[in-house]
């Protein structure tokens, strides 16, 4: 079953959630993250594949964050957003 939020309420916060695409494909799970590129696992179960993909996901937002931090330099602000969809 598909599930599509970008965003999800949480006590009143704002946290972000992912959707993970996953399907059978002959001996193997394979899945992806939909909102973020180049998150994308195989495994042997379904649950190998979830844990994978949970951890390839907070890889993936940790080095988007770095490179991010960088390419500011100094000096820079940070502000949580939510996306408007």
């Amino acid at each position: 079953m598909a599930h599509n939020m970008a965003m999800a309420f949480n006590g009143g916060n704002m946290t972000p959630s992912y959707t993970a695409v996953v399907k059978r494909d002959g001996e193997w799970w394979i899945g992806w993250v939909e909102e973020v590129p180049g998150v994308n696992c195989q495994e042997a179960t379904r649950d190998e594949l979830l844990e994978s993909l949970r951890v390839a996901l907070a890889e993936a937002i940790e080095m988007n964050r770095d490179e991010a931090r960088r390419a500011a330099g100094k000096g820079y602000e940070e502000f949580p957003i939510a996306a408007g969809i």
